[in-house]
């Protein structure tokens, strides 16, 4: 009975105990608590930025499909620049920099 004595009236309140509990369950050790759901916000909006990034992306490529497919000029300079093409009666020399020296 002592002990009951020093204990104050407010954590006696047995409402208060089962609230705090619960908080305490629900907060920290449920499947989804405070850090799970802090991981997976930190998860969807590194989600976010690659979805607009691939998006812009798709786009570019889009714009550039279109200009290849209506413009023969910039079909000829993708040819050259990608894939080397030359015409007939031209040379094509490369020239590779070399940073590695010392």
């Amino acid at each position: 009975m002592r002990l009951l004595n020093h204990i104050p009236g407010w954590l006696k309140n047995k409402f208060l105990v089962a609230f705090a509990v619960f908080a305490c369950v629900m907060l920290v050790f449920d499947k989804n608590d405070l850090f799970t759901q802090a991981e997976r916000r930190r998860e969807l909006d590194d989600l976010l930025k690659s979805k607009q990034y691939f998006t812009e992306q798709i786009n570019k490529e889009r714009t550039e499909l279109d200009k290849l497919r209506t413009n023969p000029a910039t079909l000829e300079k993708y040819a050259r620049e990608k894939y080397l093409m030359k015409r007939e009666n031209e040379d094509l020399f490369l020239i590779t920099e070399n940073y590695d020296q010392q």
